[in-house]
């Protein structure tokens, strides 16, 4: 299977690196409008200049590829969806813009018999297929809490923060209203809301409303599960500081200014850590019982090339879903991350590598 990627940054060249051992591969093409990245050891893949804003050489591109991925900034991906859609080419993303998913649904009613599943990766991503899966082991579901952070190791900063992926995504992520179920029925949250502290192995985390990461969960589980909401975790006292800067300041307003300051003024760290957080609380057999999934995930060494955490957990997230459609497995039209089952994800290759075997489930 020949496999495009668009966007040729760390989390693009990081899916390529996973690509190169997989058999149901044969081929990986990255596109992107800057110079051409660092694919040395890569023998599978290779690299174009692309702008995708410029339609003949966008289905171009596309029309060279079974499957094709898009790991651009969001407000890139309804322009790659299109052109997938005329192509009848298979699309992924890494999205945690909801317009984007909505507008990539309505995409994938029009394009018959071709899948789309956006919003693959971690958080949303893999953390839905965990969610998803927990919440379907129980026979009456109370509650289910997803709780994800990727994180600096060291930091020293009075944000307790580093960049360690798109600065774009995060900001967005942290401007717009999530979704979240309460008492079985669909409501908005606010971001930067739901302030919660937790404790994992000893370390001590504050949670807190973001965007994106509960995926289409809302829609999936209303009326079958309680309570059902997901948070992004950072270090106590990060919120506080964005609350500041988003809506004090009203940065919120001016996302490119504040992307811009970031990235000029925050620096990046490969020294990170991913913690991933999952429970479910409900009944089986009448038995009130909790099970969870939790992990805490480095980065590594892959094919003589270093990845981080972030970079590694969200690749493995839809390098895995590429399997499973390389196998038939997913169906055409629009895919939901929480249709996955958790032992088919820990079944392909990096799935399996990145997040699992599982770990103990209580209960």
């Amino acid at each position: 299977m020949n496999i495009g990627i668009i966007g040729a940054g760390k989390i693009g060249t990081t899916i390529a690196t996973l690509l190169e051992s997989c058999e149901f591969c044969d081929a990986v093409v990255l596109g992107d409008v800057r110079s051409r990245p660092d694919l040395g050891g890569l023998r599978k893949s290779g690299a174009q200049r692309l702008d995708v804003k410029r339609r003949p050489a966008l289905d171009a591109f596309v029309n060279r590829c079974d499957a094709l991925v898009s790991a651009a900034p969001y407000y890139l991906n309804q322009a790659v969806a299109e052109a997938c859609a005329r192509a009848r080419v298979a699309y992924f993303d890494l999205t945690e813009d909801v317009a984007t998913t909505a507008f990539i649904r309505q995409l994938a009613r029009r394009a018959r018999g071709v899948t789309f599943m956006p919003q693959c990766g971690l958080a949303p991503g893999a953390v839905n297929i965990v969610g998803g899966s927990l919440a379907a082991s129980l026979e009456m579901a109370r509650s289910v809490e997803m709780r994800v952070g990727a994180l600096p190791q060291f930091a020293s900063n009075q944000m307790k923060y580093y960049l360690s992926w798109s600065t774009a995504g995060l900001i967005n992520e942290y401007c717009q209203p999530g979704e979240a179920l309460h008492n079985g029925g669909r409501i908005t949250t606010l971001p930067l809301d739901g302030v919660e502290r937790l404790t994992i192995d000893g370390v001590e985390y504050e949670a807190f409303n973001t965007s994106g990461g509960v995926a289409t969960m809302c829609e999936t589980f209303a009326g079958r599960v309680g309570d059902l909401n997901y948070k992004t975790m950072r270090y106590p006292g990060h919120r506080d500081l964005m609350k500041f800067l988003l809506q004090d300041l009203n940065l919120g307003a001016q996302q490119e200014l504040l992307t811009q300051i970031f990235d000029q003024e925050v620096p990046l760290t490969e020294q990170d850590v991913v913690v991933f957080y999952v429970s479910a609380v409900g009944t089986v057999r009448r038995e009130l019982v909790q099970r969870s999934f939790v992990k805490k995930m480095h980065g590594e060494v892959v094919h003589g090339r270093r990845v981080s955490a972030i970079q590694l957990t969200t690749a493995a997230g839809i390098v895995a879903v590429l399997e499973l459609f390389a196998r038939g497995v997913l169906p055409k039209g629009f895919v939901k991350q929480e249709s996955i089952t958790l032992d088919a994800f820990l079944q392909t290759q990096w799935g399996g590598r990145v997040y699992g075997p599982p770990p103990a489930v209580a209960g």
